[in-house]
């Protein structure tokens, strides 16, 4: 019998957690860079904080909004993200790209919106064709299309790291809905030539591998920014520096606040700090598949299962990227790097994602006959059983 159940704490003090540490961090990483370009150290902790506090009110409201009738908004939501999209292209370029939409002293970045929106229409789009799942047509090519049509507007931006980021949430939400391996690994196999020619058509892209390569061989000439965070990381040694003692963010990396902000939490926190931010991450992760798990129905468990690897994977390539294991990219970590539309949408799937937690089938269950027995089919198909989908 389905019922109400209560919010996931666990879950709510793990995101108010991160949040709160984000928060610490974007005004330890920023303050003498605010302090020398706009004369007031708290220049961009305030306007972090502006975003928080909407951050917030969005995720109390859509935790207790009917996640169900998010249904009715797929379309419009997926047209208004292409029209904003296509807007930022059209608009003035900041730093040579087109990711920003000004609206007045705010900036908008498009593409952060994206990565929700392909959740959700992929959730309700295999909520609705699960039992064409494990065709390749309406499985794979018409659902992979659609969020294509998003990807190449990002990629005109241009923007390499987030339509990656979609595409892997794609292929593991289209495998979890039902969707063929064979086939999913095909398509992933396919686009491996669009990525190499992304790549090879701009400069500064086969730079960045030139120098990640360079610096796997042990050659000295890898480059500046990524040295310069290799180097904070191993000075920060087993409990840091301390709060606001990082060198780095004296002027070496020119944004230390956004996307190499991890960097600066190893130099002033340590390994032990770097690990207990990951090890958030990772109980995000378990309790985000847990909601997936025991969501009343497929959309529900998909959606959730999507936000959940979308944010986790986000921060697991933002810390790879910037410790050298990964090409450096602009992404920024989930609730901690500086930025008011990533901060905004992460605290509204956030909101969706608790929302979910809620409407659980299968607690009464649990606590009288335990889990769901996992499939003997193989590991993939017991993963999808666990998240109720039939293999």
């Amino acid at each position: 019998m389905r019922r109400k159940s209560p919010m996931d704490y666990t879950l709510l003090a793990v995101i108010l957690a991160l949040l709160a540490w984000g928060l610490i961090m974007v005004f330890s990483s920023s303050a003498i860079l605010a302090e020398r370009r706009y004369g007031g150290a708290l220049f961009f902790f305030k306007r972090q904080l502006l975003w928080a506090a909407l951050g917030l009110v969005a995720m109390w409201f859509f935790s207790r909004f009917n996640y169900n009738r998010l249904k009715e908004w797929v379309w419009p939501i997926f047209f208004m993200t292409g029209l904003a999209l296509a807007a930022a292209l059209l608009a003035p370029a900041r730093e040579k790209v087109h990711r920003w939409l000004p609206l007045g002293p705010f900036t908008l970045q498009p593409s952060e919106f994206a990565k929700f929106t392909c959740v959700l229409f992929l959730a309700h789009y295999m909520d609705r064709k699960h039992s064409k799942a494990a065709s390749p047509v309406w499985g794979i090519a018409v659902p992979a299309g659609m969020v294509s049509l998003l990807l190449i507007l990002i990629a005109l931006e241009p923007d390499l790291g987030t339509p990656i980021l979609i595409f892997s949430v794609t292929v593991l939400i289209l495998w979890i809905g039902g969707g063929k391996l064979s086939y999913l690994l095909g398509a992933a196999a396919c686009s491996l030539p669009i990525v190499a020619y992304e790549i090879s058509k701009h400069p500064y892209r086969l730079k960045r591998m030139a120098h990640y390569v360079s610096m796997l061989r042990g050659s000295s000439d890898a480059s500046y920014q990524l040295e310069q965070a290799i180097m904070a990381v191993g000075a920060g040694g087993w409990l840091g520096k301390g709060i606001g003692a990082s060198q780095l963010k004296l002027m070496y990396l020119p944004t230390p606040h956004t996307d190499f902000i991890f960097p600066v939490i190893c130099e002033e926190l340590g390994l032990v700090g770097a690990l207990t931010l990951l090890g958030l991450f990772a109980a995000l992760l378990v309790r985000g598949m847990r909601a997936a798990r025991t969501a009343p129905n497929l959309f529900g468990a998909l959606l959730a299962a999507g936000i959940t690897l979308t944010l986790s994977l986000q921060a697991f390539i933002n810390a790879c990227m910037s410790i050298g294991l990964l090409p450096t990219k602009g992404m920024p970590m989930p609730f901690i790097s500086y930025g008011g539309s990533s901060l905004l949408v992460s605290l509204t799937a956030a909101g969706i994602l608790l929302n979910i937690s809620r409407h659980s089938s299968l607690h009464a269950s649990y606590a009288a006959n335990g889990p769901p027995a996992i499939s003997k089919e193989g590991p993939w198909s017991g993963a999808r059983t666990l998240l109720g989908v039939k293999p």
